[in-house]
């Protein structure tokens, strides 16, 4: 198996791409590293795949980058909550992951998303998600995961709603405020929340909108994106499309990256575009 590696250099630890080599090796595949995730036309010759290592963030750029080459992706996480892998099953233990990279054979088509040109595989939020994401990041490297936890505390006590209009399909969704927006591909995020069951093969987004409300009611919105059942809630908004145009002012969560689009957003998908190698 000859292997193009995309390794986030800033992951740390074993997941630096020399350490990724020898273990790749160490199951028989040739291995090239190729750069870092987010490069933007990397080389992979004539690789039979693609590999990437770090966290959710470096793996919608390198699938789409996979994708435009035609070759299947295999994924090594490498971050703190990994979600992409959680929500696809995808083995998170190192050694794991590399032997599933170097000598899996089976393929699953899994989507990819669009933020306007920005690829990204598990969702994209605007309101407390970009609050508790950037309180969060001061809190990574004591915490690990339960950082998440305190920043989505630290948000819901004092981020304000934010104003917009969603369209999906070029049909009305929702007009007003709300606490958060989602637009979900495989829909996980944080350390174990997820907006409910998503499918990869449908080619659509699901949209998720929480309207704004009590403070004290966000401990039940925490709860239903604990347990993956916020969209059977009262005062949540939910429909699947392949088109969605966010208008106002906010920035996103994109995969963990906060990234802020101007006065509105464009998403898209591509059904089927990653060839994800699976267990």
């Amino acid at each position: 198996m000859r292997i193009a590696l995309l390794a986030n250099p800033r992951s740390g630890g074993e997941t630096q791409a020399a350490a990724l080599e020898r273990r790749l090796t160490a199951f028989g595949a040739t291995v090239r590293t190729v750069g870092d995730p987010c490069d933007p036309e990397p080389d992979f010759g004539n690789a039979d795949r693609v590999a990437v290592a770090g966290g959710d963030g470096s793996i919608g750029p390198a699938a789409a980058a996979a994708s435009r080459a035609a070759l299947p992706l295999a994924v090594i996480p490498s971050g703190t909550a990994n979600n992409f892998a959680r929500a696809l099953e995808v083995p998170q233990e190192l050694e794991e992951a590399c032997r599933l990279a170097a000598t899996g054979t089976s393929i699953r088509p899994v989507e990819l998303c669009w933020l306007g040109e920005r690829p990204f595989v598990n969702c994209a939020s605007a309101g407390l998600a970009v609050a508790a994401a950037r309180s969060a990041k001061h809190w990574k490297g004591i915490l690990g995961p339960l950082a998440y936890a305190v920043g989505a505390a630290a948000a819901g006590l004092r981020t304000p709603a934010l104003t917009c209009k969603v369209t999906t399909d070029g049909q009305h969704l929702f007009e007003g405020r709300a606490w958060q927006v989602v637009v979900a591909g495989t829909g996980a995020f944080g350390p174990s929340a997820n907006v409910g069951p998503t499918d990869q093969a449908d080619g659509l987004l699901d949209v998720v909108v929480l309207q704004s409300g009590s403070r004290l009611a966000l401990v039940r919105r925490a709860y239903g994106l604990q347990t993956g059942t916020i969209k059977a809630q009262d005062g949540v908004t939910h429909r699947r499309a392949a088109r969605v145009q966010f208008e106002g002012r906010a920035h996103f969560n994109v995969d963990g990256e906060i990234v802020a689009p101007g006065d509105g957003a464009s998403f898209g998908v591509e059904a089927g575009a990653v060839q994800l190698v699976v267990g």
